[in-house]
């Protein structure tokens, strides 16, 4: 019973605080926009919540059969990071080959695979894993031992969780007609590139449109979704050469005009 609660316990956690860390770096260096990461509504990523379940259960683990401090550190924080991102990869799969929707796109990343991972960022998730095992492990098993001191808490974990069920219902309700387009158009859609469409295109109520950028009953996933398709298929594959100016026509001479040799 224990470790389901504290299954559920971290989920929540991680989910919430990887969905601060991937709002900032939208912000930052992705989109240059503050746009909801993810294709739910709420502010939770449920990747981070399967990941920092990983990581803190691999934390726990001693590997007392290496030899020394140096080698179990290492081992530890390689495989934390081969796990973060065996789940990036997972995800991925399911996203682009099941719903037709690419969450994220690492297609210009040197050595990726089918877009979805790619070196650069399974180092990224390594330096991760390292900075959890050395400094924000120690906070989530103080955190863990807290819950179970207050076991009250639970009612807002099972809150958080009533509010997840019915926000995946409905995201994945409206994700599937974002699939049905996406087989009928023979496509994968970028949906950071879809919400970065909508936003600039908003002009009213910018903090409910950065919630809903995926509204159903409005102009936004719809007309937004053809206007995608159409610009993917506008812009061609190599940059566009450039066009030769065309000699304009000399202007006719009138009648009266002089002709050359009357000019000397």
């Amino acid at each position: 019973m224990n470790l389901f609660l504290t299954v559920l316990f971290l989920f929540s956690l991680g989910s919430s605080f990887g969905w601060l860390l991937e709002l900032f770096y939208r912000r930052v260096f992705s989109a240059k926009k503050w746009l909801n990461p993810g294709f739910l509504v709420g502010p939770y990523l449920p990747l981070y919540g399967f990941g920092l379940i990983l990581l803190y259960f691999l934390s726990g683990i001693p590997f007392d059969f290496l030899p020394n401090a140096v080698w179990r550190t290492t081992v530890a924080v390689l495989l934390m990071g081969l796990a973060m991102t065996a789940v990036e990869y997972l995800a991925g799969v399911i996203f682009v080959y099941g719903m037709k929707v690419r969450l994220w796109d690492y297609s210009r990343e040197w050595g990726n695979l089918q877009g979805i991972i790619c070196p650069k960022f399974s180092l990224f998730w390594t330096a991760l894993a390292a900075l959890y095992r050395f400094l924000v492990h120690p906070f989530f098993l103080r955190a863990v031992d807290w819950l179970f001191a207050h076991f009250a808490f639970l009612f807002v974990v099972g809150m958080f969780y009533g509010v997840l069920l019915v926000d995946v219902v409905w995201s994945f309700r409206l994700l599937s007609r974002i699939r049905a387009f996406a087989k009928k158009n023979k496509i994968v859609v970028r949906l950071e590139e879809l919400k970065k469409e909508i936003a600039e295109r908003a002009t009213k109520n910018k903090f409910a449109q950065f919630l809903l950028a995926l509204k159903e009953r409005s102009r936004s996933i719809w007309e937004s979704l053809q206007d995608y398709f159409d610009e993917l298929f506008k812009k061609p594959d190599e940059p566009p050469r450039k066009r030769r100016r065309k000699k304009q026509p000399e202007p006719p001479q009138s009648e009266n005009a002089p002709t050359d040799d009357q000019k000397e």
